[in-house]
């Protein structure tokens, strides 16, 4: 296959296209700087998302494109500039590759568009689905501004899938690989009330679910990217101390959070119970289904 994406520098485009390339397969970078080569073998192409603009040339023929650029929501506290940049940053750039699929001769039959758990909201203890309805904070307006931004490929006949992603657990980026460290110095412990479901998947399964996607000719709309048993924080937090045998009876209330994450501290405390039902109905097996097993696959 030759699959074509964006946001590769990221933890889960990275893993994707080096799992793709392990496999043989032909992989097209998307990029902001000037394309250079690669030692992996990959190619690389520009294109410039904050204008909106890719090239139709470099998806033209391509087996897959898969979407997965987007300014980091914990990277800065948000400012009103900053949440302009976390909405464009995934809007525009999403919008720009529907546009550019359309403009193809030979559109590729499938457009993998990140999305994520965010577009539900606080669920609070209720367990949730597909099925179920988008949150009215600012995550799941830039969720569905996100995923309507993808629609438009739907027009040139290309399956549109939008993967809404829980909390991918790895050790090399993301929230777990921010926390994980804490832990390892004994200042692990629950945040907030440790109360609030948190919905994850492993990396690995994270890159199996997406070629399974790719793959899977049937499913489009939103799959939900989390294991069937999404766990509290406390659990959480309880799982990480026995693994890595260290204390974890720090705990950090929710106003100390906001001090210092700010609003950004809102997602970290609310609760999502999200389960993966498309993605189990159509056909996909986790290989690390706890936190505890998806944990062990994080430190190797």
């Amino acid at each position: 296959m030759h699959v074509v994406i964006s946001g590769s520098s990221g933890l889960i485009g990275g893993a994707l296209a080096a799992s793709l390339l392990a496999d043989g397969h032909r992989v097209t970078r998307l990029v902001r700087r000037e394309p250079r080569a690669r030692a992996d073998g990959s190619a690389e192409a520009r294109w410039d998302p904050r204008r909106g603009a890719a090239d139709p040339a470099v998806l033209d023929g391509a087996d897959a494109v898969v979407g997965l650029a987007g300014a980091g929501v914990g990277d800065h506290r948000w400012t009103t500039a900053y949440r302009r940049e976390i909405r464009e940053s995934r809007v525009r750039g999403t919008g720009a590759l529907a546009a550019a699929i359309g403009a193809c001769e030979k559109p590729p039959p499938v457009f993998v568009s990140g999305s994520a758990v965010g577009y539900y909201g606080d669920t609070g203890r209720d367990e949730v689905d597909e099925s179920a309805g988008a949150g009215d904070d600012f995550l799941a307006g830039v969720c569905r501004d996100w995923e309507a931004a993808a629609e438009g490929a739907r027009a040139a006949g290309t399956r549109v899938v939008t993967p809404r992603f829980g909390i991918v657990v790895s050790a090399e980026g993301g929230a777990m690989g921010r926390l994980l460290p804490l832990a390892r110095a004994g200042l692990g412990g629950r945040l907030g009330s440790g109360r609030q479901y948190w919905s994850y998947i492993s990396l690995p399964d994270t890159v199996r679910a997406l070629r399974h996607l790719i793959d899977t000719g049937p499913v489009s709309g939103p799959v939900n990217l989390t294991t069937p048993h999404p766990a509290t924080n406390r659990d959480i937090t309880a799982t990480v101390g026995k693994t890595l045998r260290r204390p974890t009876l720090l705990a950090v209330p929710g106003f100390a959070l906001r001090l210092a994450l700010g609003e950004f501290a809102d997602g970290i405390l609310m609760s999502q119970r999200v389960v993966p039902t498309r993605l189990l109905k159509s056909g996909f097996t986790f290989e690390q289904p706890t936190f505890e097993a998806a944990l062990k696959a994080a430190l190797g």
